[in-house]
């Protein structure tokens, strides 16, 4: 089941991948970028801490995308 703001979220944060195309975490967050942490399931949280940490070593630096629209 999807949390609530992932139903309302019309954005996502996103980390692509360094190292392989096509790869890559996405989160809901509002149009600033902020991710409601309470909004994500555990395994989700997990995912996001990892890639805010290896920004620079497994992933670039997140950019927000509208729902939808792939950056």
């Amino acid at each position: 089941m999807r949390s609530s703001i992932e139903v309302e979220s019309a954005c996502r944060l996103t980390f692509r991948s360094i190292y392989n195309e096509g790869r890559a975490l996405s989160f809901p967050c509002d149009s600033q970028g902020d991710v409601l942490l309470d909004g994500l399931s555990e395994r989700a949280r997990t995912n996001y801490f990892f890639a805010r940490t290896t920004v620079g070593r497994e992933f670039l630096f997140p950019v927000v995308e509208e729902r939808g629209r792939p950056g």
